[in-house]
């Protein structure tokens, strides 16, 4: 049996697939209310739970082989972060270490390093996933996607509205840094064979898809995909921290200071070929991801 936790979530749908093609058997640990309807239909066995409940959690991982950590969020105060992401991950490998969990799989993100893990709380935790995971003792795979594109969820569908709806483009400082988007069946199939490769224990692997462009080149592409003609316009940073700002007192603000420092702090592009020599995957090239969510 497989736990993944976030399994309702647009990652975890794509993670729960590739399992459940290759007949994996699958818990998925979801919140209270949570959409489960796909997961129901794949044939998954359900675990209700919470990140901030450690009794729930060792009652989801109680006889699972192997754990996928995809849990996760990106905004709220960094007590919230502590709570859910560090604390919630602590106790998740307590729980795999008590009941003998062979193999421990987590998700990371791509710009999670040493230098980052101050910038801002989502970085923090990740780096806190990373560093208690590895001094865990478990058997163990960590993974740091960048951008995932999907047809539905992810941060595609907001650039697809801003793109369709939007007088003009707006991209933020020069738009010459760079990403390198991965398809999200793609990272599903990659977590599904880090289930069991030798090759991958007790590694860490950056993943990313075969195309590495810059802001301004996404958006040209995106545009041209969807058919929309909209000009172009670089916004400094500086005035997109005071939007930023004035956008915080929303629920769900569509852009943050924190996802500014992050976009400021450097490319989000692989730094090396180990997942792809590891796995031997066949990744969806850019253009074919933004064809397919149209």
């Amino acid at each position: 049996m497989i736990l993944v936790t976030g399994a309702a979530g647009f990652i975890g749908h794509h993670v729960v697939k590739a399992l459940r093609t290759e007949d994996r058997p699958v818990r998925a640990f979801v919140r209270d209310g949570a959409d489960t309807g796909r997961l129901r239909a794949w044939g998954c066995e359900l675990a209700t739970g919470d990140m901030t409940d450690p009794e729930s959690i060792r009652r989801a991982v109680e006889g699972c082989d192997a754990v996928v950590h995809l849990v996760a969020i990106l905004q709220g105060k960094p007590v919230e972060f502590e709570r859910v992401m560090e604390q919630g991950t602590r106790s998740l490998i307590a729980a795999a270490k008590e009941t003998g969990v062979r193999r421990f799989v987590l998700m990371s993100a791509l710009g999670t390093t040493e230098r980052t893990k101050e910038l801002v709380p989502y970085f923090h935790a990740k780096w806190d996933n990373e560093q208690a995971v590895k001094g865990s003792g478990l058997e163990h795979v960590i993974f740091r996607p960048s951008f995932v594109f999907g047809p539905e969820g992810g941060s595609l569908q907001q650039f697809k509205r801003i793109a369709k709806r939007a007088p003009v483009t707006p991209i933020v400082g020069t738009g010459r840094e760079q990403i390198q988007p991965i398809w999200a069946e793609d990272v599903g199939r990659y977590f599904a064979a880090a289930i069991d490769s030798p090759a991958a224990a007790n590694r860490t692997f950056e993943l990313g898809g075969p195309d590495v462009v810059t802001w301004n080149e996404l958006w040209d592409r995106l545009k041209k995909t969807l058919r929309v003609h909209r000009p172009t316009l670089h916004i400094p940073m500086g005035l997109m921290r005071v939007q930023a700002t004035l956008f915080s007192v929303l629920p769900k603000p569509p852009v943050t200071r924190d996802q500014l420092t992050m976009i400021e702090a450097g490319d989000y592009v692989v730094t090396n070929t180990d997942a792809v020599d590891t796995f031997g995957l066949s990744l969806l090239p850019l253009d074919e991801q933004l064809r397919r969510s149209v």
